[in-house]
């Protein structure tokens, strides 16, 4: 497991890709009980050891997490997430070439079909979804984007790019990506306001130099 740093009161981590970030009907092995395996071992902790999910990932994303140690630290952490303080940052391939731009939608949850949709605003249980994006870098009929991500609403990213016909690439759910194909989006850059020292945190990590990534300069 990538430790990108760590303390008394919050761990950051590197999630791989098709890891979970807590346990679902698969039964694999998810971050949040991968981390308490490693925290009970190096501390040698008795029984049950605390953690707190503070923020997800799509299970086949992966990238930048931190997770509390403490309770106190998850409360002021899960604050700053809803007060818009604690700011991600993803780095994704979409395909198509685009200029930078802001995208605003409202988008709705279908629970049964584990998918999401724009939507207009009056649609019962929409959710207003915002970010930003910079394209780095364009390669063939592809682009590197930097989003920072101002809302949380899930499948956000690819449902917003692949809504204006830039599905990310790799992405079989939202576009029409290679079948059997890493989809193209990780998690970047995490800021945040340290919950107990007065001090803002900010950490980086960039994808491994494999599969689509390979191709452009990162």
């Amino acid at each position: 497991m990538n430790i990108i740093y760590e303390d008394n009161h919050i761990i950051v981590v590197e999630k791989p890709v098709n890891v979970p970030s807590q346990a679902d009907s698969t039964g694999n092995k998810d971050m949040l009980t991968l981390i308490k395996e490693y925290l009970k071992e190096k501390y040698q902790k008795p029984g049950n050891v605390y953690l707190g999910l503070v923020h997800r990932l799509d299970r086949p994303v992966g990238g930048i997490m931190v997770f509390a140690k403490t309770s106190k630290a998850a409360s002021r952490l899960s604050e700053s997430v809803r007060s818009k303080e604690f700011q991600k940052t993803y780095l994704a391939v979409v395909n198509g070439h685009l200029e930078d731009g802001v995208l605003e939608d409202y988008l709705y949850k279908d629970e049964a079909l584990n998918t999401t949709k724009v939507v207009g605003k009056e649609k019962h249980n929409a959710k207003f979804a915002k970010l930003s994006y910079e394209v780095l870098e364009e390669k063939d009929d592809l682009s590197l984007v930097k989003i920072a991500l101002e809302t949380g609403r899930h499948h956000q990213i690819r449902v917003q790019f692949a809504s204006r016909g830039h599905a990310l690439y790799g992405d079989q759910k939202y576009g029409n990506g290679p079948k059997n194909t890493q989809i193209a989006l990780w998690a970047y850059r995490l800021e945040f306001k340290h919950p107990v020292k007065d001090e803002v945190m900010h950490f980086e990590c960039k994808p491994k130099q494999v599969g689509i990534w390979e191709q452009f300069s990162i």
